[in-house]
């Protein structure tokens, strides 16, 4: 029985280049010629639209919407749709009088700063091979643009269409790089640009900190496709035979942030220890979170506490004053008995004298 799978992985031409488009650079009076070479290739695994039941790959026929009849190539023309729904049928004759550039140069327009282009405009890179019997002008283009941090745009004709594009050096070889015509990027129009939005400096340090703790060097070398790995996987599994295993899923993340500054600082210890800094940080974070909650709890208790000392208080002052007057008091009865004693004591001494008399 035949497989029901059918994939193949665009390497290209066996992993090799092939040239795309010859001309040459046109660097002043000096003429530079040279081939194109697609410098990225796509590793997507693509599929074919087959039969579930035999296999067999779908086809498609070119049916023309009006009379439902095949049309071959040599009747197809390209049409512009309007807004209402009317088409404009465009033949051969009106594109061959358009002012698109024939020639096979890359004219220099300017060298501007590399840092004023930005990376959304830019488009599909090139390189570029020298192919004339002498490389020194490539090589003194190249290392000017080296020398003066400088990139060259440039407009070029590829594939029946007039581009914008820059050359730059990279790794000792010319880079034509296509770019975006200006109105091609889009301006980014969203409400939260016009609300006023405020951080506080301590989440701004603790965002900064999280940056320092995954700041490093950009090896590519250290990132992978990991769908693509697990879809070869899955069709080796199915050559094979075998059981295919399910991933293990991640929990999903709700997204919402209830404490900023808390998921800041965990977010920092997280990054510390995935960086061999030891777990020490995370344990840190922890304890904050949760000593946070329990300063909160021993302050509701106290709250009472004081309440009760407030209300404690004149209570206090009312026992003070009627421990004064208890005193006052006493203090006066001790007096009166004190003097009700004296004149009986004289008495007591003037019979003693006429006694011995």
């Amino acid at each position: 029985m035949r497989n029901r799978w059918f994939f193949r992985e665009r390497t290209g031409d066996h992993g090799g280049m092939q040239s795309i488009w010859k001309g040459a650079i046109s660097f002043g009076l000096v003429s530079i010629p040279v081939r194109l070479f697609s410098a990225t290739e796509e590793k997507d695994i693509s599929f074919r639209q087959v039969h579930r039941e035999d296999a067999g790959r779908i086809r498609y026929k070119r049916v023309c919407a009006v009379d439902g009849e095949e049309v071959p190539y040599s009747d197809i023309a390209k049409g512009y749709e309007l807004p209402g729904g009317e088409m404009v049928v465009l033949d051969d004759d009106d594109f061959a009088n358009l002012p698109i550039s024939t020639s096979r140069a890359v004219d220099v327009l300017s060298f501007v700063p590399a840092d004023q282009l930005d990376a959304v405009a830019y488009g599909k890179p090139y390189y570029c091979d020298p192919t004339g019997p002498d490389s020194k002008p490539y090589v003194l283009l190249r290392d000017s643009l080296e020398k003066s941090d400088r990139v060259a745009i440039v407009k070029v004709a590829l594939r029946q269409r007039e581009r914008l594009a820059m050359l730059r050096p990279r790794d000792g070889v010319l880079v034509l790089q296509t770019l975006l015509w200006p109105d091609e990027v889009r301006q980014a129009k969203f409400d939260f640009l016009d609300e006023d939005v405020s951080v506080r400096p301590q989440e701004l340090a603790m965002a900064e900190s999280y940056i320092d703790a995954l700041s490093a060097d950009f090896e590519p070398e250290e990132f992978s496709d990991g769908y693509r790995a697990a879809l070869e996987e899955v069709i080796e599994a199915k050559v094979a035979g075998r059981e295919i295993a399910a991933p293990q899923e991640q929990p999903a993340d709700s997204g919402q942030v209830v404490d900023l500054m808390d998921a800041l600082r965990r977010s920092v210890a997280e990054a510390k220890a995935r960086r061999g800094e030891g777990s020490a940080a995370l344990q840190e974070a922890t304890s904050k979170k949760s000593g946070t909650g329990r300063s909160a709890a021993k302050t509701a208790k106290k709250a009472p506490t004081k309440k009760a000392t407030a209300k404690s208080a004149p209570a206090k002052k009312s026992a003070a004053k009627k421990s004064a007057a208890k005193a006052r008091t006493t203090s006066k009865s001790a007096a009166k008995k004190t003097a009700t004693k004296a004149p009986a004591a004289k008495k007591s001494s003037k019979s003693t004298a006429r006694k011995t008399a």
